[in-house]
């Protein structure tokens, strides 16, 4: 799964997502979005199977209406983290 972080600049007024900018986001192939921020800074995370990391700036733009200001990472990896024990390794005890 494609998966892009966007960072923009934020304004006094909360960040949101436009119907125009959802369906333009549709049409390039994500289907997840998590929207974050804090005093400075807002950020998408946005995901999908047939999302093209290529379109990234394009998606961006789609969702902040301008592309100044805007800041792109891409994973360098992801992996899942399993809580499953490892058959003969001792189980890790809690420190309190």
């Amino acid at each position: 799964m494609a998966m892009v972080v966007v960072l923009f600049p934020v304004s006094g007024e909360e960040p949101a997502l436009q119907p125009a900018a959802l369906d333009e986001l549709a049409r390039l192939g994500v289907t997840s979005i998590s929207l974050l921020r804090d005093d400075r800074t807002a950020g998408l995370v946005l995901a999908g199977w047939a999302f093209d990391p290529a379109r990234a700036l394009e998606a961006a733009c789609a969702v902040t209406g301008t592309c100044d200001g805007v800041r792109m990472l891409q994973p360098l990896m992801q992996m899942t983290v399993s809580a499953a024990p490892i058959e003969g390794a001792a189980r890790p005890r809690a420190a309190w």
